[in-house]
């Protein structure tokens, strides 16, 4: 085998279809608000770089960088329905400034909405997301799953099952699930691997119960892991450890 060929199949990722599920939080910084380039641009420049080993990349995107629904409710009394539509909206904001990035490194992409908005998405239907996706494009899946009650982590889920991604990729500012808060206390210890029976039964931050209970179902693994530190992504995509296996 030649060199060349040697290279290319190290190479060869490990997963051909992912759903990478980030917070809005990612996007900002306390220095520049909302919305921050220096923590939008290497993120965009890793996803492109994922791409160009020939992924399926789906994205589900939260809002929490501009509202929560659920700071909504407890801080201003708003209705329960009402706030979590407020913060359905603040993905879609989210996920157009992550098309218009990506789509500035000459990647073709689509943006998907649980709710209609026409002028701006195409509503989503499965069998569109996976014509995109074939068609190796980026779909970004905004407004969670159209419905309150419910939120960005249990529609990503969702969606990687609807759209056969292999692993669910959930992109955090820490390095994976912990047994203790580790922004707390020093002696928090990571988890390599955990079933999602102990992610239940102790309730761990995670992600929701709703989200994990689905993962549980479709067995559909998921791997917490810091985004912020670049080339984690990459690594999970060429078969590398980084993060927590919850499966």
């Amino acid at each position: 085998m030649s060199l060349k060929s040697e290279t290319k199949m190290k190479e060869r990722p490990k997963y051909k279809r992912v759903l990478l599920k980030l917070s809005g939080e990612i996007l900002g910084s306390n220095e520049d608000g909302v919305f921050s380039e220096k923590s939008i641009k290497p993120l965009v420049d890793e996803i492109s770089e994922v791409y160009s080993m020939g992924v399926d990349i789906g994205i589900v995107i939260g809002g929490g960088n501009i509202v929560r629904g659920t700071h909504l409710e407890k801080k201003l009394g708003l209705e329960r329905v009402s706030a979590d539509y407020s913060g359905m909206l603040a993905t879609v904001i989210n996920g157009m400034v992550m098309q218009g990035m990506i789509e500035k490194k000459k990647i073709e992409t689509r943006m998907l909405t649980a709710i209609e908005i026409r002028q701006i998405a195409e509503p989503y239907i499965r069998r569109k997301a996976m014509s995109h996706l074939d068609k190796r494009r980026i779909v970004i899946f905004t407004a969670g799953t159209g419905n309150p009650f419910f939120t960005t982590d249990t529609a990503a889920v969702l969606r990687a099952t609807e759209i056969g991604a292999e692993v669910l990729l959930k992109g955090t500012k820490v390095d994976g699930v912990f047994n203790l808060d580790p922004a707390n206390n020093k002696n928090a210890k990571m988890y390599e691997e955990i079933k999602y029976a102990h992610v239940l039964n102790d309730e761990l931050n995670v992600m929701d119960m709703t989200a994990i209970t689905l993962s549980k179902e479709n067995k559909l693994p998921i791997i917490v892991f810091n985004i912020m530190k670049s080339g984690n992504f990459m690594k999970i995509i060429k078969g590398q450890k980084v993060g927590t296996l919850v499966s």
